[in-house]
C-alpha cells in the first residue's frame, strides 16, 4: 500500500549488490510502481525525468545512489576501469571512481540544492577517510553509514517542520498548497504537507486545496493523491483559480515547499509559486514556506543568481494530449522554477523553527 512505503530508500537484500527502491511518480496515480535503481545512469534517468523528484528525495536519492554505484563497482571490479590501473592504491582509485561518479549525479538538475548538498556531504567522507588512510572497504562503510544518516534525517526533519508548522494552523482551516512539496517530494511526510498531516492526527478539522500545478500537474496527480488516500479533505484546483478562491475567503494559509533558498530570503520552487505568492499578499493570505536547512544557500546571494532549470517544450504542448494542443513548431517558454521574492513571504518554516526571511544572514553556517 501507499502509506506502507518509502518514496525512496536502500535495498541489502545482498550487502555487496545493493540498490536503490524508488516510487515511479510518473505512473501516479493510476499505477503505484516501484523501480529499483543499480548503476548511475539509471539515477541520473530517474531524476531527470522525475520519476525521483521532490529536493529532498532527490537528496537522498543521490545520496543512497552514490554509495549503491560505489558498493556495486567495487564488488564488481569495474570501478577500477574508470581509472588508469596505475593511478595508485585500492582506495586511491575508489575515491578517484566516487568523485567521478558523484560529479555525473550532480549535474542531473540545477535547481534543487538538496542534490549537490547530498553529493558534497558523501564526498566529504570518502575524502575524509581517504585521507585518515582507511582502506577500500573501509570507505565503503563509511559511505553507507553517511548515506543511511541522510536518508534518516530526512523523516526527522520533515516530522519536526510539521511540528512547527501545525501551531500555525487552527481548527477549520482552508490551506492552499503548490505543486507537491508531500511525503512523495521526501522520503515520509513531507515539508508543506508534514503540518497537514500532523493537523489531521490530531483531529483538527482542516481542508486543503490543490493546484494542479501545469505543466507536469504534481498537485493533480501526487498532491491531491496522496493527501486524499490519508482521508484529508482535498479539493484540486486549476492553477489559474486560485485569486477566485483566495477571493472567497475560504483560504486561511498557504504552505509550500522550496528547492533553494537563498541569503537573502528569496526562494526558488516549482513555477507559480511566485504569483500565488503575490496574490496572497492582495489577498491577505499567510505565504509559508517550509524548507528544510539543506535547502538554505548561504552561497547563494539572491535568487536572481538561481540557476532556473528550463524544460523541454513538449510538457507544455502535447504532454497530456492525445494530439498535440499548439500549433507545430510555436516556441514554448517552459522554465521548471521560479523565484518568490523574499518580501512576498510571511515566514519560512525550517526544522529547526519558524524564521522570517530578512533573518537568514543571522544563522551560522554550522546550523546548516
Amino acid at each position: 500500500m501507499f502509506s506502507d512505503t518509502d518514496t525512496v530508500k536502500l535495498i541489502e537484500d545482498d550487502p555487496g549488490s545493493p540498490c536503490v527502491e524508488a516510487i515511479d511518480q510518473t505512473k501516479l496515480p493510476s499505477e503505484l510502481t516501484l523501480v529499483r535503481l543499480y548503476e548511475t545512469g539509471a539515477i541520473v534517468d530517474a531524476i531527470k525525468r522525475l520519476v525521483v523528484r521532490g529536493a529532498p528525495a532527490i537528496g537522498v536519492c543521490a545520496a543512497l545512489g552514490l554509495y549503491v554505484v560505489a558498493r556495486r563497482g567495487y564488488t564488481e571490479g569495474t570501478y577500477r576501469d574508470h581509472m588508469l590501473q596505475d593511478a595508485g592504491s585500492e582506495s586511491e582509485v575508489l575515491l578517484g571512481f566516487v568523485r567521478k561518479q558523484g560529479l555525473i549525479i550532480s549535474e542531473s538538475r540545477p535547481t534543487a540544492v538538496n542534490l549537490s548538498w547530498a553529493i558534497d556531504r558523501m564526498l566529504g567522507v570518502a575524502a575524509r577517510l581517504y585521507e585518515d588512510g582507511c582502506s577500500a572497504s573501509r570507505i565503503l562503510d563509511g559511505m553507507h553509514d553517511e548515506a543511511v544518516t541522510i536518508y534518516h534525517e530526512d523523516i526527522d526533519v520533515c516530522r519536526r517542520i510539521g511540528e512547527y508548522g501545525v501551531g500555525l494552523i487552527r481548527d477549520g482551516f482552508g490551506i492552499l498548497t503548490h505543486c507537491n512539496a508531500g511525503r512523495l517530494a521526501t522520503v515520509r511526510y513531507g515539508t508543506a504537507t508534514a503540518p497537514m498531516y500532523l493537523a489531521a492526527e490530531r483531529g483538527m478539522d482542516i481542508r486543503v486545496y490543490c493546484d494542479e500545478t501545469r505543466p507536469l500537474l504534481q498537485g493533480a496527480r501526487l498532491t491531491a493523491y496522496e493527501l486524499s488516500a490519508a482521508g484529508i479533505d482535498t479539493t484540486l484546483l486549476c492553477d489559474n483559480m486560485s485569486a477566485s478562491l483566495m477571493k472567497t475567503g475560504t483560504v486561511d494559509a498557504i504552505f509550500v515547499g522550496c528547492d533553494r533558498v537563498a541569503a537573502n530570503g528569496d526562494v526558488a520552487n516549482k513555477i507559480g509559486t511566485s504569483a500565488l505568492a503575490v496574490l496572497a499578499g492582495r489577498y491577505g493570505v499567510p505565504f509559508y514556506v517550509c524548507a528544510p536547512t539543506s535547502t538554505i544557500d548561504l552561497c547563494t546571494p539572491t535568487g536572481e543568481d538561481i540557476v532556473i532549470e528550463q524544460r523541454d517544450g513538449s510538457e507544455v504542448t502535447g504532454l497530456w494530449y492525445e494530439k498535440p494542443m499548439a500549433p507545430e513548431g510555436i516556441g514554448v517558454y517552459n522554465p521548471a522554477f521560479d523565484v518568490t521574492d523574499h518580501s512576498d513571504i510571511t515566514a519560512i518554516i525550517t526544522e529547526n523553527g519558524v524564521i522570517k526571511p530578512g533573518d537568514l544572514n543571522k544563522l551560522n553556517y554550522e546550523d546548516i
